[in-house]
């Protein structure tokens, strides 16, 4: 595995990287149907990919690593 199962719903432990990153957010850890809606009017992020790729969530990293 990817080190990775603490960090994923159940049902997607095991799981490829490809597949992960096609996978709905719910796949997170703590993501719940909820989010993923809120995150789907907010920004259009509906995969995993999605929500690495995403440009303010990218600067937000960009700036605290900066900071750290």
């Amino acid at each position: 595995m990817l080190g990775l199962e603490k960090k994923l719903m159940k049902q997607w432990e095991g799981k490829s990287a490809q597949e992960l990153a096609d996978a709905p957010v719910t796949a997170l850890e703590g993501l719940t149907k909820e989010d993923a809606e809120y995150l789907d009017k907010a920004f259009g992020i509906k995969t995993v990919r999605d929500l690495a790729k995403q440009k303010h969530f990218k600067w937000a990293q960009a700036i605290v690593t900066l900071a750290d």
